[in-house]
């Protein structure tokens, strides 16, 4: 079940490969998360020292978790990958030019998982492209539909 989408990314990159991480999550982030007061849209993932961290991510603290905790709603959380997953992310976007951006944030038997993509950046040119093609697809059922009455 998804909780939130980054629908910028899939505008702005072309996503080659997708990829299910864990986050580690204090409690109050976890009860915001399940409230629905999350936002990933302006968030972006780096690599240092060989881990993965999710940064820009804004959780809203609710009033009544958060009560003995000093909550910062954009601190760095750390993305949980087998050490496989990590090593061929690092090679990717070291080598190879890609960048990592994070897609949704969605429910696994119960854990909340943040799904990343390995993309590459789009050109204008590329983004006018898709989003004709998008306005055809949409005219295409519309005509398709008046045609069946």
């Amino acid at each position: 079940m998804s909780i939130t989408v980054n629908k910028k990314a899939f505008h702005d990159y072309f996503i080659e490969e997708k990829y299910e991480a864990g986050l580690a999550l204090q409690g109050w982030e976890v009860k915001a998360i399940r409230a629905g007061r999350v936002n990933i849209k302006e968030s972006y993932v780096v690599i240092k020292n060989g881990e993965i961290f999710l940064i820009g991510m804004h959780l809203t603290a609710l009033p009544t978790a958060s009560t003995h905790v000093n909550p910062d709603p954009t601190r760095t959380r750390k993305l949980l990958l087998h050490n496989e997953e990590i090593m061929k992310l690092i090679g990717k976007v070291e080598r190879a030019g890609y960048a990592l951006v994070p897609l949704d944030l969605h429910y696994t038997r119960g854990r909340i998982k943040a799904e990343i993509g390995l993309a590459k950046g789009k050109k204008q040119h590329d983004k006018r492209a898709d989003e004709q093609d998008k306005d055809w697809k949409r005219e295409k059922e519309r005509l398709m539909k008046e045609r069946q009455r």
